[in-house]
């Protein structure tokens, strides 16, 4: 005769199971006055900037609202010509950075638990269209200190290899 286990002691046992070597389980949630203090500062920065120490690049980052306040859009302009993009948005208790890139995947990104005032900033979550060996955006952090002048660091990941970069941004003058 087969035994069938009940659904209370088959779910309980499921429960038990660690996940599988290689899943990442899902991060905890930003206190989510935190997650919103963050788009506060993120929704700021409102406006064009551009290169703080290279007045004559091409290069112009608009930070915009859209879809009622509900999503802040950085998208990057070199000569006029769409670059790339970056969706800001909240999911639940924290706050969700989706970037678009010219390598042709699609980063997640989580606001860190421990983001401070000031200092947004954002880890890899997961990915679409990511290929294996393929450059992809990991974290994302801006220094708001000053409110017309920020510094918006990133780090791109191609296997084990990190590649940081900084830009000191000015707000362009109208």
């Amino acid at each position: 005769m087969t035994r069938i286990c009940s659904p209370v002691v088959f779910l309980s046992l499921v429960a038990a199971v660690p996940a599988a070597a290689g899943e990442v389980a899902a991060p905890p949630a930003v206190v989510p006055d935190r997650a919103a203090e963050a788009f506060g500062e993120l929704a700021s920065l409102a406006g064009v900037w551009r290169i703080a120490d290279r007045p004559d690049s091409t290069l112009r980052i608009r930070f915009s609202l859209t879809a009622g306040g509900t999503v802040i859009v950085e998208s990057w302009e070199r000569a006029g010509q769409p670059h790339s993009l970056t969706l800001y948005h909240r999911d639940g208790g924290t706050l969700v950075a989706t970037h678009y890139c010219p390598q042709r995947n699609q980063p997640r990104l989580r606001l860190d638990r421990d983001a401070v005032p000031g200092q947004p900033s954002f880890s890899f979550s997961d990915a679409t269209d990511l290929d294996a060996g393929e450059s992809y955006l990991h974290d994302l952090r801006f220094d708001l200190a000053a409110p017309d002048r920020i510094v918006r660091s990133e780090t791109y990941r191609r296997g084990d290899a990190a590649e940081p970069s900084s830009l000191v941004l000015v707000r362009e003058v109208p």
